[in-house]
């Protein structure tokens, strides 16, 4: 009698060691030294869901390959997006979220207001994070952030430098979002580097979020000064809306923006015969001819039924830089993040990337992409490399 109420004892002290082991995981904890867990943040609904739409589309894409290749230092990788909806604070719920399912890298966020939240959280978990097109530079504030795209003050710069190199204008109009942190971050360096330029700023007219539908004034007033180009550092949304007003004032005028115009052809009921020559500062052209755009661009299309916008060719080469890195740092699953992120860090200052978006890009430590600026131009409903 004596031994069965020992082994009974036994057996039960098992079963609740057993059920406390169980119930102290959170979601997705059991896997995370087979696997690495790399998230995603993005808008996949609202008025920016084209961008996370792309991000995510394209970093599914990259994963799927790396671990057909055999994952990264030989473990594979679980990728999983969560949806912010362009607002600040459902991105930190979103990586949260993305944490309590055992995150150890985060691939994001895509676009600056949330990525500047999301920025603080994982400095505090000292958690290795790359955005693929958080481009305001408060994006990248900390030392564990990095990115792929421009930030606002280069696409400004480089904007005005292309404009002035290619000799495209001679009066140039502006009109800006003076509520956007990407919009007016993005002017501001244009009109400075304007400066140095063949060309001179006649007009800046600018808009606010509250007022965002009607530029009818804007337009006016630039065409007045007799500007033969307007540059639009602004989403496309807005941009779909001002080339269907000029066009609508009789104002026949060439158009630049950057990569936030990016989109304006899958803008519902928008006649895409107005952007026809619309030119923009980007790193990625669908219709290049080398051998790695072309392989994405069939993948995605075979995939998604859609050809790639840059986010998605962001996102794609975001992956493969975190893979690049990695292996340099040789880190594995079983590492704490800050120890994983630590490594990453070093890692990235040191790797050479050729991408979709760039050919040897490079880091410096505080975040900063090193690559060659590109454009391209809508022609016949489709985007084209300028030379």
């Amino acid at each position: 009698m004596k031994l069965r109420r020992v082994l009974a004892l036994v057996l039960s002290l098992a079963m609740v060691t057993a059920c406390f082991a169980g119930c102290g995981k959170k979601e997705g904890e059991g896997s995370g030294s087979d696997v690495f867990k790399i998230g995603g943040i993005g808008p996949t609904t609202g008025g920016a869901a084209s961008y996370g739409l792309a991000v995510q589309r394209g970093a599914e894409l990259a994963v799927k390959e790396i671990n057909e290749a055999g994952g990264i230092n030989g473990y594979k990788v679980e990728f999983k997006f969560e949806d912010d909806e362009h607002v600040p604070e459902k991105a930190v719920n979103a990586y949260n979220t993305l944490a309590d399912w055992g995150m150890q890298m985060l691939m994001g966020t895509v676009t600056s207001k949330p990525c500047t939240a999301v920025v603080a959280e994982t400095e505090k978990d000292n958690m290795f994070q790359l955005t693929p097109s958080g481009s305001a530079v408060e994006c990248i504030a900390s030392d564990n952030a990095f990115r792929v795209c421009f930030s606002d003050p280069n696409q400004g710069k480089a904007s005005a430098q292309y404009i002035g190199e290619k000799g495209l204008a001679t009066k140039v109009g502006v009109i800006y979002d003076s509520s956007d942190v990407y919009s007016s971050g993005i002017y501001d360096t244009f009109k400075a580097e304007a400066e140095n330029q063949p060309f001179e700023i006649v007009a800046a007219e600018s808009f606010t979020a509250d007022n965002k539908s009607e530029f009818s004034t804007q337009i006016e007033k630039i065409k007045a000064q007799g500007a033969d180009l307007i540059f639009l550092p602004i989403y496309y949304q807005e941009a779909s809306l001002i080339l269907n007003q000029a066009d609508k004032a009789g104002y026949d005028v060439k158009f630049f923006g950057c990569d936030g115009l990016d989109g304006i052809l899958g803008v519902e009921n928008f006649d895409i015969t107005l952007a026809e020559d619309v030119m923009l500062l980007t790193p990625f052209a669908a219709d290049a001819k080398d051998e790695a755009t072309q392989n994405f661009v069939k993948a995605y299309k075979d995939t998604y039924g859609e050809v790639p916008m840059q986010f998605a060719a962001d996102a794609y080469d975001a992956m493969y830089i975190i893979k690049e890195a990695a292996e340099k740092a040789d880190v594995k699953p079983d590492m704490e993040i800050s120890e994983m992120c630590d490594a990453m860090k070093e890692a990235m200052v040191e790797i050479k990337v050729n991408g979709l978006t760039g050919e040897g890009i490079t880091w410096s430590a505080d975040g900063e992409p090193s690559k060659a600026p590109k454009a391209v131009v809508i022609r016949g409903g489709a985007y084209a490399a300028m030379e």
